[in-house]
């Protein structure tokens, strides 16, 4: 060993021994966005497991599409499965829910009586029965302790239960054993078939008390002085493969032993980024989010390696299968953030896109459960794939070419009338939102592009690279400085009115014309020049943020967040500040990303300014609290902002650290004035992905006044 591979084990060790030696568990606050409408899941899981166990609550609208909120005080029963920050529900299959008598159907509780941490959650029910939940990724374990006045245990199992959107089609239980139960649920909703499968295993035996049907039943056994203990294994291929999860995850009854073990899992993953500040707010901020980045995607294979395709059939694979791909939201930055802290599971999403694009014909648009929901518009499992390719990740880039094409030249979502006309007429697509399609369409065009460039394959470069410059000879209006829906004759619509937006039935998707001028994040040069040139193009940009002006009384609730029109709480807008640096004036992005990251971001119930969104409100604030973000969809450049914290060692695995320093960092001192990359003068406003890789340290020293730094053309992203 040399001495230079010496002295940086030597280093690593010494960072990773800090990290290990901390508790970074103790800095989230699960409860961060469970009020207001963040939809975050409140519960016990592991990171990116299949469980989420956690409580239900009755269905009350929009604001309960995790199964909770924390205005609400009534339990319907403790589901195995949940989603986090989406604004739609499914799930909250299999639950269970303990009981002192067996006609009850729900139960009141109360905040006082709540706990959560990272992979454990308790409650005291007003019923008197203490409920503790902690899983592994495939099993959920349940402990009950019943009041010494109880004479009898019941725990009603109800496979009627689900979330939103989700209604049970079939299911079906049966008793094993004295102590074991299995069945299935089968539910159609957002995802169209459901299915998953379970055994429940109890700790000691347990008897029918009643049941109802396929789809209810209530369980009962003796009440002792010892807690009644109840492993649930899920599969979402069989029952047998659901014991086996079970017998390889959990085989003991250790219920401190698995939340000691949920706990390490979280730490470890947390302990990927460690930050240096005195702003204790903050820091239970930053972890917070980290652990909602890591909800989803969530495995969908079982221990054995099988799992449920896109297509219905059961496969059995030599990867991890993923599921709960939110991609509209999260190429933007919570895949991005992935591929630098958790390099190590790229090839089994590729693997998963790739398979599943094998099975369904297409990339995944917002997969759930192995199902296409279609939900959201554009092709975003595009520009997530790609990026990975571009970046150099073990994955085939022929077949990411092939599978890419194949789901751009579909017919469906569109895609028809963009290849006839060019552009989407905003007059012949009934599903609206021309505009929004249109512009997505184009930025994953432009990976495309890309990567048959890379490949050598002119005519497809030639072929997307025109599609992906449609916003510019198709939507961009130059009279108003607007992207607008354009009939098939070649006509904008009329009326317009850039302020108004009409939730899924006008030109664009959760936003008006305002936030969608923007949304070129392929060729922000390109967009430069439609307002011609730069000084146009900054005085619009600069309006955003300023003016005020009535959305309607239809306008999208997800549109949130607001600073003038600029709307954090949706992801269109989230790139949107960076584009400052790449007309050379990073000085103007700064005092936006503080503001956001300080008013749009806190610690408290209501802590997030929009639907967290399967992770990507979160990894929006990880990512620009370490001064970076990834402004363009696929190839890895990620543009300078203003960093949060004095200090911040990011983990990017094969025993490298990348440091982030921010000298003389404070709430005035928010002006990068010079750079240094492994102690060498750094000029550019940005970096690239191989060098964040490398490992070292990027050296910002920072200042309470613009500065001249990123602000030369040659600089500039």
């Amino acid at each position: 060993m040399t001495f230079k591979k010496f002295f940086a084990l030597v280093a690593f060790l010494t960072v990773g021994m800090g990290a290990w030696a901390q508790n970074f568990t103790q800095y989230v606050d699960p409860y961060i966005g469970t009020g207001g409408h963040g939809h975050v899941f409140l519960g016990a899981n592991v990171p990116y497991g299949l469980v989420q166990v956690g409580p239900t609550q009755y269905k009350r609208g929009w604001d309960w599409c995790s199964g909770y909120h924390y205005s609400d005080s009534v339990i319907i029963g403790f589901g195995q499965m949940h989603l986090s920050g989406t604004g739609i529900g499914d799930l909250g299959d299999i639950a269970l829910l303990p009981l002192t008598d067996a006609s009850q159907r729900d139960v009141m509780f109360s905040h006082k009586g709540e706990h959560a941490r990272p992979g454990y959650y308790s409650v005291m029910l007003k019923s008197g029965v203490k409920v503790d939940l902690t899983a592994t990724a495939r099993v959920a374990f349940h402990r009950y302790s019943y009041p010494a006045d109880a004479q009898t245990a019941f725990v009603a199992l109800d496979l009627s239960q689900g979330i939103g959107w989700d209604k049970m089609t079939k299911s079906a239980f049966k008793q094993n054993s004295p102590t074991e139960v299995s069945g299935y649920r089968y539910s159609t909703g957002w995802a169209k078939d459901q299915r998953v499968y379970f055994v429940a295993q109890f700790s000691r035996p347990v008897n029918v008390a009643k049941a109802q049907g396929d789809s209810l039943a209530v369980f009962s056994t003796p009440n002792n002085d010892e807690p009644l203990l109840v492993k649930v294994g899920i599969s979402p291929v069989s029952e047998d493969n659901a014991r086996a999860n079970i017998a390889a995850e959990l085989p003991s009854w250790d219920f401190r032993g698995t939340v000691a073990k949920a706990n390490e899992a979280w730490n470890n993953e947390l302990g990927k980024i460690v930050i240096t500040t005195d702003d204790d707010a903050a820091r239970r901020t930053f972890y917070t989010a980290m652990y909602h980045s890591m909800f989803a995607p969530s495995v969908f294979s079982d221990v054995n390696g099988d799992y449920r395709g896109a297509d219905g059939k059961v496969y059995h694979g030599d990867f991890k299968n993923y599921t709960t791909f939110s991609l509209w939201d999260t190429y933007r930055a919570a895949h991005p953030l992935m591929t630098i802290i958790h390099p190590e599971k790229q090839r089994d999403i590729a693997q998963t896109m790739l398979h599943i694009y094998e099975q369904q014909g297409k990339l995944p648009v917002w997969h759930l459960v192995g199902n296409e929901t279609d939900c959201m518009v554009g092709n975003p499992g595009i520009p997530v794939l790609i990026d990975l390719a571009l970046k150099g990740f073990d994955v085939d880039k022929n077949k990411v070419l092939e599978a890419a094409k194949a789901s751009a030249m579909r017919d469906e979502r569109g895609m028809g009338l963009l290849k006839k006309y060019g552009y989407l007429p905003c007059d012949l697509d009934p599903e609206y939102e021309t505009v929004a399609k249109g512009l997505e369409y184009a930025l994953a065009d432009a990976g495309i592009a890309k990567l048959a460039k890379q490949l050598g394959r002119t005519d497809d470069y030639n072929y997307f690279y025109k599609r992906s410059q449609s916003y510019k000879d198709h939507y961009f209006d130059k009279n108003t400085g607007f992207m607008r829906g354009k009939t098939s004759e070649g006509k904008f619509r009329e009326p317009f009115d850039p302020f108004n937006s009409v939730h899924r039935q006008d030109d664009y998707t959760e936003g008006n014309a305002w936030q969608y001028a923007w949304l070129v994040p392929h060729d922000v040069h390109g967009l430069v020049k439609c307002f011609g040139g730069e000084k146009p193009f900054v005085a619009k940009l600069d309006s955003l943020f300023i003016l005020e002006g009535k959305m309607g009384a239809d306008a999208s609730p997800d549109i949130s967040g607001l600073i003038g029109q600029y709307a954090h709480g949706n992801e269109p807008s989230h790139h949107i500040i960076y584009m400052y640096n790449y007309v050379g004036m990073p000085w103007k992005a700064a005092p936006k990303l503080r503001q956001v990251m300080n008013t749009l971001y806190n610690d408290g119930i209501d802590g997030l300014s929009g639907n967290e969104d399967v992770g990507q409100m979160s990894a929006w604030y990880i990512l620009s609290s370490m001064g970076l973000y990834q402004v363009e969809p696929a190839g890895g450049k990620y543009i300078f902002g203003s960093p949060l914290f004095n200090k911040t060692v990011v983990n990017v695995g094969g025993g490298k650290t990348f440091t982030i320093e921010a000298k003389n960092n404070s709430a005035k001192n928010i002006y990068i004035q010079s750079a240094k990359l492994n102690g060498k003068r750094y000029t550019r406003s940005y970096i690239d992905y191989k060098d964040i890789m490398k490992g070292g340290t990027l050296e910002f020293v920072m200042g309470d006044q613009p500065s001249s730094f990123g602000t030369k053309v040659s600089d500039r992203p």
